[in-house]
């Protein structure tokens, strides 16, 4: 079984840093060979390969393509979101240092694929060895042989490292829209949709860095191998960020589908000594939690929905028995109180009163009524925002309140019990 740990994305002929020679001996431009051979094919093949939008959505990655590729602009967009800023997630910064090659290779094929011309590496600016191995990186790309005969045969692309403004916040797409066009990362309105209306009014697409860097290993493997390396029903591999209270914390790639018990317990090489497992954050604070009893769950986006929590990052924070989680909950609804932008009433108002009633409860100053606050808020203000920050928010307090109820109501002052 160890055969399938690091198989594509973080297998050592990708993890090559910077080093172009070392990329190009070892599997370097053979899927951007193939796609300039079929380009027309190429959005059909990830569509047949089952990829997904793995930055959080589980959203086919088709479909995002194909509408970019239907717009008839002279100028299109691809934004490689690289932002990566929220607790628990480290996925995005090891395939920036690590494998910068793949991650241009699958930029490039999938401009190729949807008729874009301008290629953003979008990046967290605090991740300063990221910037630093991608500016190497791309250098070398714009020197090479793989570059210089994708030009000849058609290729016509601009690429720009762009750093973002190092807010939570700047990940969202239409956030990330702004940041590249200079502004500050105010989430824009529903529509129009990026792939309409995006960078300067131009369609753009916004994919998350893991997304891309299985692009060229399709291109290059195939549809059948891609689906192959999935568990059940579920294809391709998932990158999963593993933290907390196990022995073995980091980043570990495994087929998708990989049971959540196999990750801690093989991989993580179980809890830390004398602890035991109460609960685990899955992707990241944004997101749900899971419990003892869903261990033998299966990680990918349709098994982890059916247990009423949400798969995301493919961040888990591991946490043992004796944590508090009205603890733990305060401390990330702090994050997103901190992280909103402000913008919108309901989040900028509704994650700061979270944020006091979930302190109040959690020192044990906390009333009935802020606990049936505390419940209102988390049935009246999802949607209530332009993007995804008040919802992740509501949802971390919502799931702590249907798992772990009792705990809420044990803090709470002695008056009120």
């Amino acid at each position: 079984m160890e055969e399938q740990l690091n198989q594509v994305l973080l297998h050592k002929k990708s993890r090559t840093g910077a080093d172009y020679t070392l990329w190009k001996n070892a599997w370097g431009g053979q899927g951007l060979k193939n796609a300039l051979a079929n380009p027309d094919g190429i959005i059909s093949i990830i569509n047949e390969a089952g990829l997904l939008g793995l930055g959080g959505s589980g959203f086919p990655t088709y479909i995002k393509w194909q509408a970019i590729a239907d717009q008839t602009s002279s100028e299109k967009y691809l934004i490689c979101n690289g932002n990566e800023d929220e607790p628990g997630t480290f996925k995005d910064r090891v395939l920036l240092e690590e494998t910068p090659f793949q991650l241009i290779e699958g930029a490039t094929i999938t401009a190729l694929a949807c008729g874009i011309n301008n290629i953003v590496l979008y990046i967290n600016p605090h991740l300063k060895t990221c910037h630093d191995v991608m500016e190497i990186a791309l250098e070398k790309w714009l020197a090479s042989d793989v570059y210089s005969n994708s030009v000849q045969q058609g290729l016509s692309v601009k690429y720009t490292i762009v750093a973002s403004s190092g807010h939570y916040i700047a990940g969202e797409e239409t956030a990330a829209i702004e940041a590249v066009e200079g502004k500050f990362p105010f989430p824009r309105g529903k529509e129009p949709r990026p792939t309409t209306s995006g960078v300067h009014g131009f369609p753009t697409l916004i994919n998350n860095i893991e997304t891309l860097c299985n692009v060229p290993h399709i291109l290059r493997k195939g549809v059948q191998w891609y689906r192959d390396l999935g568990i059940g029903e579920a294809s391709g591999t998932k990158i999963y960020s593993l933290s907390g209270d196990v022995l073995s914390p980091g980043v570990y790639e495994l087929p998708m589908g990989t049971p959540l018990t196999e990750l801690i317990y093989k991989y993580g090489q179980g809890m830390l000594v004398g602890k035991q497992l109460k609960a685990v954050f899955t992707g990241g604070p944004s997101n749900t939690i899971l419990t003892e009893k869903d261990l033998d769950v299966n990680l990918d986006f349709k098994s982890v929905s059916e247990r009423r929590s949400s798969l995301g990052t493919g961040a888990m924070i591991v946490v043992s028995r004796g944590t508090g989680i009205v603890k733990r909950v305060a401390q990330y609804v702090d994050f997103f109180a901190e992280e909103s932008c402000g913008q919108c009433p309901a989040c900028k108002t509704g994650t700061y009163y979270m944020s006091q009633l979930l302190g109040e409860i959690d020192t044990g100053k906390g009333s009935q009524s802020d606990l049936d606050n505390l419940v209102d808020l988390c049935r009246i203000l999802p949607g209530g925002g332009r993007c995804h920050l008040l919802d992740g928010a509501v949802k971390v307090v919502d799931s702590s309140l249907y798992h772990f109820l009792d705990e809420y109501e044990e803090a709470l002052s002695d008056d009120a019990k």
